[in-house]
């Protein structure tokens, strides 16, 4: 039997609502919400991470029983859960949404392993919550699919990330329109059990003070340094509110930081989707930068404004902190520790964006001029449509003594924009050769500078997009391979390099390769 040491302090120290159940209503005074995940049909497990589940202390063979696949689609309790929806609100596109919540993820519990880390475990798709509005609670299998496996590739590439244990089928069709286009069709259910230390988001904070409720406030502020925080000690209050807000800003700089280095978009940047320990969270209509473009947006409900575009991510995560600050202030007697913590995010993102670029492009450090040829680089890789990954892996291959765009070529996604921009790449090629003999290093040691920070496999839109086509007709195979190529996603793996290509044409336009929706 699956044991677990549940110790759910979330539950047990915070308030609750008073009503139980999944009934739609407004949850006041309260963090959380007792429910019950709907169990399902026909529980099959289709894929899981030996990595969370060594950090569950779980053992292969208890993950493949049937009593897994029971508990991980909520159709069986274990002692010491104490399932429930947790209330939090949120600026969405930059508007005030009100409650929001958890709408169809349940948390199971608070589990501590062997080590004493404390590690929440909560069902995504498991059923209809206080909070699902109109909504039914439950998950598709091509979106639950992207979610698993871009919680584990987000991991091995070294950026903060929530993780996922597993991915369960349902056995029961569920009703999405995709791209909100009037076509509904039924698609294959199924759950993912998310693993992090905390999901708790910049919206649960938000609310209780949009309520004018300062007191829960402070409750859940102080409760989440306690738990979350507990490095943070000494001093008042008000001074331990302080440093904490301040690293929840350093945290998130860090973040979008890696975001920047390794082509990610998060897609939706709301202000409830943004978690208060600098985890990467909510994997919906994410992307990653193909042809490299600033502009660039995966989420269609984000088509016109663009506002969560690649390039905007740091100006946006700062606003979504202004947003918390805002909402923290009654807690304070002044702003100034709240707008310390707010400058305390663009200095550590510079801090931490200027050395990754300073590694992308190989040098030893940045020198005072190495911001001009660093955006001439990416100016051109955006007018001639260079792919980013393959650009960075393929510029470790120049030898500064001869510089030929020989390596480079198969980084361009159309032959006439190459040739078109030819000579300017020759350009800015032979004043970065010059640049790079100023370290006077060695070329590996150069290379291997490059390539431990720019990775050789990303989970491209396109590739799991084949991995769900797949999953669809029956065949799970692509999805295990996928994860086991993402395990090592700076090593070449010749065996995989499929992998490592660019986007195919037919991949160009296509829904779920280019655009998605926040349907899931």
């Amino acid at each position: 039997m699956l044991t677990f040491h549940f110790d759910n302090r979330f539950v047990n120290e915070l308030p609750g609502d008073s009503e139980e159940g999944p009934r739609r209503r407004q949850v006041q005074g309260a963090c959380w919400s007792r429910v019950l995940p709907t169990p399902v049909a026909a529980p099959r497990l289709l894929a899981w991470s030996p990595e969370v589940a060594a950090l569950l202390d779980l053992a292969a063979e208890e993950v493949v029983s049937s009593e897994f696949a029971e508990v991980f689609t909520g159709n069986r309790q274990l002692p010491g859960m104490q399932p429930y929806a947790a209330c939090y609100g949120g600026h969405q596109f930059g508007h005030w949404a009100g409650q929001l919540g958890d709408g169809r993820a349940i948390s199971l519990g608070e589990v501590v392993n062997r080590a004493g880390q404390r590690w929440e475990l909560q069902l995504k798709g498991a059923g209809p919550t206080p909070y699902a509005r109109r909504a039914d609670g439950r998950a598709v299998l091509r979106s639950s699919i992207r979610e698993f496996l871009c919680s584990e590739a987000m991991h091995h590439l070294g950026v903060p990330t929530t993780r996922a244990l597993c991915l369960t089928a349902t056995g029961e069709p569920v009703l999405r329109d995709m791209m909100y286009d009037g076509n509904p069709r039924h698609e294959p259910g199924a759950v993912v059990c998310r693993v992090a230390p905390s999901f708790i988001r910049f919206g649960h904070f938000e609310i209780p003070s949009s309520r004018g409720d300062h007191e829960l406030l402070a409750r859940l502020v102080d409760f989440t340094i306690r738990r979350d925080f507990p490095d943070i000690l000494g001093g008042d209050t008000e001074e331990k509110r302080a440093r904490w807000f301040t690293t929840v800003c350093e945290r998130t700089a860090l973040m979008v930081a890696h975001w920047m280095r390794v082509g990610f978009v998060h897609g939706v940047m709301n202000t409830d989707n943004m978690s208060i320990l600098g985890l990467t969270i909510d994997y919906g209509p994410y992307g990653w930068i193909d042809n490299y473009d600033p502009e660039w947006t995966p989420n269609t409900t984000d088509e016109e404004n663009r506002r969560y575009r690649f390039g905007q991510q740091a100006q946006i995560a700062h606003w979504n902190l202004a947003r918390l600050a805002e909402a923290l202030a009654p807690l304070f007697s002044s702003e100034a520790p709240l707008q310390a913590g707010l400058e305390r995010f663009i200095q550590v993102y510079s801090g931490e964006y200027s050395p990754m670029m300073a590694a992308k492009f190989g040098f030893a450090a940045l020198r005072d001029d190495d911001g001009e040829l660093i955006a001439e680089a990416l100016g051109l890789l955006q007018l001639a449509e260079v792919d980013m990954t393959l650009f960075f892996r393929a510029l470790a291959m120049i030898d500064p003594a001869a510089a030929t765009l020989e390596p480079l070529r198969e980084a361009f996604y159309r032959d006439d924009l190459m040739h078109s921009h030819e000579a300017a790449f020759q350009s800015w090629l032979a004043r970065y050769a010059a640049r790079a003999r100023a370290d006077a290093e060695p070329m590996e040691v150069r290379k291997q500078r490059m390539n431990d920070v720019n990775p050789r496999y990303v989970l491209r839109n396109y590739l799991a997009q084949e991995a769900i086509d797949q999953a669809e007709q029956g065949d799970i195979s692509r999805v295990h391979e996928l994860l086991e190529v993402m395990r090592r996603p700076y090593d070449e793996q010749p065996e995989y390099a499929r992998y490592a290509e660019k986007r195919p044409d037919w991949a160009r336009n296509r829904p779920g390769c280019s655009m998605l929706s926040c349907s899931s």
